[in-house]
């Protein structure tokens, strides 16, 4: 295609030559690397003046380095010229950090500091409220601050992150991929329960179970007392398969706990299905030992060590690459949200 060029940090160079595979076209020549004392050292192989510049970069693996080789080459390509610079960014970095005050739990809390007390005047109290760094604002501008016009990703973990750019955000879906997963792996589908891990994820559970017409389940983290989190099942499971969806699976003990949760409640056969898995801290073999039957991830990040019989991979190279095709054409990319489209 004219005028088209795709670059990729060294995140994910298999996903990257994917893509450029799929579109026809060589992948961008860019030489990426590291000075002595760690800084990032970018150079761009080839002309990209007037050129529509996509970079592959998701946040796997050194996400820190990863992130700067980002942000160095989108500034790069925009002071070499280029029309226009597309940040494709499958695993979206920091975000699961949302903007919030800080607490143990997760949810906003404010702590009182209260000074010494004394006979001849009341106690003066001081309100204090602790926060989580912002950094979700942050990469936004950062993003847009070294040149990005334009941001492609997958499954945002948290929705908000569109909000906090000045330029477009295409945010894909997973669900299509899953859901065609679904009908072509698990016999008797329809027959199967779709289950969130926790409440953040309900909405994306629902949304399957809704399109596939198959029941639902919910685990709910009871608060933390004295004896622990308790974890308790809304839904009945019992001699049917479960079928986990999340969005994102790191250590892996969220979907591990959940499972035998499931298992307990007699539960036949039990799926995990996840959109990006990072699979960090000897994850794999956490899930390996746990109840889960069978692992199924995507590669929007990379998955050299998934090759595993309980582990099945679904290739996300076909959607990102059309998206860039359309999107470079002037075209709409609704259809990609749709799980009758060939692609899936």
């Amino acid at each position: 295609m004219k005028n088209l060029v795709v670059f990729g940090t060294n995140a994910h160079p298999e996903l990257t030559k994917a893509i450029c595979s799929r579109l026809s076209i060589p992948v961008g020549h860019v030489e990426l690397g590291q000075f002595s004392n760690g800084e990032t050292s970018v150079k761009v192989k080839q002309s990209v003046r007037g050129c529509d510049v996509y970079i592959i970069s998701p946040a796997a693996g050194d996400v820190n380095d990863h992130f700067m080789e980002l942000l160095i080459l989108i500034s790069a390509c925009k002071t070499a010229s280029a029309k226009k610079v597309t940040a494709v960014v499958p695993i979206f970095p920091y975000s699961r950090q949302p903007d919030q005050r800080y607490s143990s739990a997760g949810a906003p809390v404010q702590a009182m500091n209260q000074l010494s007390i004394t006979k001849s005047a009341p106690a003066p109290v001081t309100a204090y409220r602790e926060w989580i760094a912002q950094s979700g604002t942050l990469v936004a501008d950062l993003l847009m601050c070294s040149g990005a016009d334009h941001i492609i990703t997958m499954d945002l973990h948290d929705a908000q992150f569109q909000g906090f750019f000045d330029v477009p955000v295409d945010n894909l879906y997973g669900r299509p991929l899953l859901e065609r997963y679904i009908s072509l792996h698990i016999p008797n589908y329809q027959d199967a329960v779709v289950v969130s891990p926790d409440a953040g994820g309900a909405k994306r559970a629902t949304a399957i179970a809704d399109s596939m017409m198959m029941d639902f389940a919910l685990i709910h983290k009871n608060r933390p007392h004295a004896f622990g989190t308790s974890l308790m099942l809304v839904g009945d499971v019992r001699n049917k398969v479960a079928i986990l969806i999340d969005d994102l699976v790191d250590t892996g003990t969220t979907l591990v706990r959940a499972a035998e949760l499931l298992k307990e409640h007699g539960a036949s056969t039990i799926y995990a299905l996840v959109t990006h898995a990072v699979l960090s801290d000897n994850a794999l073999e956490r899930i390996e030992n746990s109840s889960i039957d069978k692992l199924v991830v995507t590669n929007s990040a990379p998955q050299g060590e998934t090759e595993k019989d309980y582990v099945d991979v679904i290739d996300v190279a076909p959607v990102f690459a059309e998206s860039i095709r359309r999107i470079h054409n002037g075209e709409s990319i609704s259809i990609l949200y749709k799980r009758n489209n060939l692609l899936y």
